[in-house]
């Protein structure tokens, strides 16, 4: 393995000071959060009893992060302590009907996307743990090779599947805890007699009772894209084992799908039936699925999943090609959209009566695809967005739900349109979690009454601002994605993932062939080497040292490296130094 030396001897720069402070306030929190909404066992102090299919998602989302905060250089403990609670929420859920067998009984993959991601990040902290591996190889398994996977039409047999297999027909129960949330949202279908909307009104037993039946026959037999999600699960497996028939099933079921956009003239159908046949259950219509084109959510439930997936192919092959399938969706879209007062709108629904719900396109698509490729056509698509030069410069406050609000004021740093972006981020991620701290603080509420989001919404660990900078890569994409940067970092005199204690580091450029990144040791007292991996899987190469090399920083030194990279040259591995 190389090694370099820094020999830049000065005070540190202030973002270096302000990252490693915002780490220190995030390892301080999380012993007391646990103490706060969690009892000794582990379990999180809420009410005896959780009805319906939905609810174990949140409960992992309340520590979801914290793996990747120790494979980022968080403390020590924090991944003994995460596998803890890991295992409380899934006794917890498990007790409460949600959980069987250590997943999720039966539920859609915008949930299990969000369950998996604390899953995923295991990998990401000791890939030679037995427990861990084995269970990521059974849970694959019931999609790979399992009741959930139609090898015959390539397709996951329902939009609502898991360890019980694919749930066909929905009872009266198992929206128990949703009907209330979804009065606030359309009717599934415009064709249900006596609910004509614009609002569905699930409370009502007698509404409840004509939706249920239509959402049985018509949603839950066949695929739709949502499920495209399940590859990282499979892309997972794969960086454990190097299984060549993970690798086979995510190109297989990616390409089943593609070949499903050629055969509906370009545009993603939100629907198939057992047979793969577009609209097969819905008359006909390629609109209408479950998380679908009629969604409320629409377009985000087709982008992401075909994004997530395509990049988990790309991955897994060096290929990216696999990413003109999300890049035809994404110029659709744009096609049909309009600009109006300086901004992009494009259509969100479709419905039977054609493109409605005309809305800014979130920058999250784009700019995924451009960083993960690095190629000029899709840094071109970024030019078509007005809101480019005003509000993709504005570093917002808090967080959102995803952790991953500032993917474009971060473009607008890389090109240097944004300078003191590092200062601004970290700022604004100190001030948020000194918020939910607070808040913390004053929680003096009855856990009986809290929401299923509660301690979501006040995990005081965020990860955004060190993977932009740190790492050179964005935060994943929510609802299930794996996480791609450019720069992963090892401990080298500790043997652990992670900064090192007191060093801090910063990407300021990114080309398709080099990265340029600065190093700092703010301790004036003590030396650290740190190892430097090229891609957070190993996939990449440093031109002239291979997939890593160490840097050795003496007391109160930094180094600014402009290192030149091969892409996609290596198979991804969760394998250490």
């Amino acid at each position: 393995m190389s090694e370099l030396l820094a020999t830049n001897t000065g005070a540190p720069p202030d973002w270096a000071l302000r990252m490693r402070h915002l780490m220190a306030m995030m390892d301080e929190a999380i012993p007391a959060f646990q103490t706060r909404y969690c009892r000794a066992d582990g379990t999180l102090i809420w009410r005896q009893e959780w009805p319906g299919m939905d609810g174990s998602d949140d409960g992992y989302e309340s520590f979801h992060n914290w793996p990747l905060f120790y494979a980022l250089g968080g403390a020590e403990d924090l991944f003994e302590r995460s596998r803890f609670l890991w295992d409380t929420v899934t006794r917890q859920f498990t007790a409460y009907g949600q959980i069987w067998q250590e997943f999720d009984a039966y539920y859609d993959w915008m949930h299990h996307g969000e369950s998996n991601l604390y899953l995923y990040y295991f990998g990401l902290c000791h890939p030679g743990h037995p427990v861990e591996k084995a269970r990521t190889l059974r849970f694959a398994k019931l999609y790979t090779e399992g009741i959930n996977w139609d090898a015959t039409h390539k397709l996951i047999r329902s939009p609502i599947t898991g360890s019980k297999g694919p749930r066909f027909e929905n009872s009266w129960g198992d929206w128990e805890t949703h009907r209330e949330v979804l009065d606030n949202y359309p009717p599934p279908f415009d064709d249900i007699p006596g609910v004509p909307g614009p609002l569905a009104n699930w409370s009502d037993d007698e509404i409840y009772g004509k939706i249920l039946p239509l959402l049985n026959q018509r949603m839950m037999t066949g695929d739709v894209p949502l499920n495209l999600t399940a590859t990282s699960l499979a892309t997972h497996a794969f960086c454990y084992t190097g299984d060549e028939s993970y690798k086979r099933w995510v190109c297989d079921y990616l390409e089943a799908w593609s070949e499903r956009i050629a055969r509906n003239g370009g545009l993603c159908p939100d629907n198939v039936d057992e047979h793969g046949v577009i609209g097969g259950r819905m008359g006909g219509k390629w609109w209408g699925g479950y998380y679908g084109w009629r969604w409320p959510h629409g377009v985000m439930s087709l982008l992401q999943p075909l994004v997530i997936a395509a990049m988990n192919a790309a991955l897994l092959t060096g290929d990216l090609s696999y990413l003109d399938i999300p890049r035809g969706q994404l110029d659709k879209m744009v096609e049909l959209g309009r600009e109006e007062n300086g901004v992009l709108l494009i259509p969100h629904r479709h419905t039977d009566a054609g493109w409605t719900a005309y809305r800014p396109l979130a920058p999250e698509f784009a700019l995924q695809l451009a960083y993960f490729s690095m190629e000029q056509r899709d840094f071109d698509r970024l030019m078509l967005f007005p809101e480019r030069t005003t509000s993709w410069r504005e570093v917002a406050q808090g967080r959102g739900k995803g952790d991953s609000i500032h993917i474009a004021p971060w473009h607008c740093y890389l090109q240097g349109d944004l300078p003191d972006y590092p200062t601004q981020i970290l700022d604004a991620q100190f001030a948020e979690v000194a918020r939910r701290l607070a808040v913390m603080a004053t929680d003096d509420g009855d856990p009986e009454t809290w929401d299923v989001h509660h301690w979501q919404d006040i995990n005081p660990v965020h990860t955004e601002a060190l993977l932009q900078l740190a790492c050179g890569g964005p935060q994943v994409i929510y609802h299930g994605g794996l996480l791609h940067t450019r720069l992963r970092y090892f401990d080298a005199e500790q043997k652990r993932p992670g900064l090192p204690q007191g060093v801090a580091a910063l990407v300021s450029k990114l080309t398709a062939q080099s990265v340029t990144v600065t190093l700092v040791n703010t301790d004036p007292r003590h030396p650290r080497r740190v190892t430097l991996q090229a891609g957070q899987f190993g996939e990449h190469e440093f031109v002239g040292h291979g997939k890593r090399l160490t840097i050795t920083l003496p007391p109160a030194t930094q180094l600014t490296q402009t290192l030149e990279q091969k892409r996609f040259v290596h198979a991804p591995s969760y394998t250490q130094p």
